[in-house]
């Protein structure tokens, strides 16, 4: 009987921990040569990938976040973080569009290497989930 009540146990705190776990989703990721917008992202059309003299902008498009949800959107080069931006919810939000990068151009260009875009997702001091985008170097 107690291994059934264990048993039962288990299942639902697992249930559980999945149910929160797929609440957030990502539904845009990458690095594009402007600021996005929601309605840009939606439509789900591939976006024009910077160069070397443009400017770069890592976006998320995340969907289900709760209030107090920690969102961090960064450019990334090879494995070095250049620019973030990080953003705790002060509400529920259906969706949210967080960005991270540059309007202009650094001096001399964007430094060689492959870039990309990595979102992290945290619910009460916990991970719910990290992702990157295809990396593209820029040409």
């Amino acid at each position: 009987m107690l291994t059934r009540v264990l048993f039962a146990l288990v299942l639902i705190c697992g249930m559980a921990a999945t149910a929160l776990a797929e609440d957030a989703k990502v539904l845009a990721l990458g690095v594009t040569d402007h600021e996005a917008t929601t309605a840009e992202l939606e439509t789900g059309a591939a976006l024009p990938a910077p160069l070397f003299n443009t400017p770069a902008i890592a976006y998320v498009l995340a969907a289900g976040l709760k209030k107090g949800d920690i969102v961090e959107i960064a450019l990334v080069n090879e494995d070095k973080s250049l620019l973030h931006n990080t953003q705790t919810l002060g509400e529920d939000q259906g969706r949210f569009l967080l960005q991270a990068g540059k309007r202009g151009v650094p001096a001399g260009g964007w430094p060689e290497g492959t870039y990309h875009a990595k979102v992290t997702i945290a619910r009460d001091g916990k991970t719910l989930l990290e992702q990157s985008s295809k990396p593209i170097p820029f040409e």
